[in-house]
């Protein structure tokens, strides 16, 4: 994925309100930009480092940027939680990851009971429901999953598991963005809850795919898919 327009450099002062960040451009001026994670961001905010940012051209919107990554670890991390979603709908629908080729048909935001999944698929032989969740936490080699407590997670995989007991395919797509992790697991430590359920869930047949996304400021694209631990 490439980004539409050129990004904007710049340095973190401060997020804060969960949704907002203070950056200081190459120019000296203070900006204030939309921050898509509503996480804690742990391990991928560090005060004084680089950013980028995207511009947005839209009346409505109070704030005129968007925090698209953050240099850390000597390496970009994506932290725009909007960029997983086209990442994995651009990669089933072209058939670029190995295990979720062969779809004919491939629609974003389909509903399934009370849940809205990131992607529909189907083909002639099967149908598939993919939640998409992005990844930035870092601890140790290991890529983590949620930085918070998340209900909303845990509401996906129940329904995920609703999905699969219904015949359906149901799987849990990670999509990593940051290139200094080798490996895929859970954070038992923030969120017990929904870490049980995601081993509770993959034992019932439910599939988890981590995939690694290499991320510069003109582009994002998955590169390889992690290994696992529950």
């Amino acid at each position: 994925m490439k980004f539409q327009n050129p990004l904007i450099p710049g340095k973190l002062i401060k997020r804060y309100k969960r949704f907002l960040a203070d950056v200081e451009l190459g120019d000296g001026q203070l900006v204030t930009a939309h921050c898509t994670n509503s996480g804690s961001m742990k391990s991928c905010l560090e005060e004084g480092a680089p950013v980028y940012l995207s511009p947005v051209n839209d009346p409505k919107r109070k704030t005129k940027y968007t925090w698209e990554m953050i240099f850390i670890n000597n390496g970009w991390v994506g932290i725009n939680t909007s960029i997983p979603n086209l990442l994995a709908y651009e990669a089933v629908r072209k058939g670029q990851i190995p295990a979720l080729r062969g779809y004919t048909s491939v629609k974003r935001e389909v509903r399934f009971n009370d849940s809205r999944f990131d992607i529909y698929a189907e083909n002639e032989k099967e149908k598939c429901f993919i939640e998409v969740k992005n990844v930035t936490l870092k601890d140790g080699d290991y890529a983590r999953f949620p930085d918070a407590v998340t209900s909303r997670g845990l509401k996906h995989l129940n329904t995920l598991l609703e999905v699969k007991q219904q015949g359906i395919r149901a799987v849990m797509l990670y999509i990593v963005q940051r290139m200094d992790v080798n490996i895929f697991a859970p954070a038992w430590d923030i969120d017990p809850e929904y870490s049980a359920k995601l081993a509770e869930v993959y034992k019932t047949g439910i599939e988890i795919i981590p995939l690694q996304a290499e991320v510069t400021p003109e582009r994002i694209e998955i590169v390889k898919e992690l290994p696992f631990e529950l």
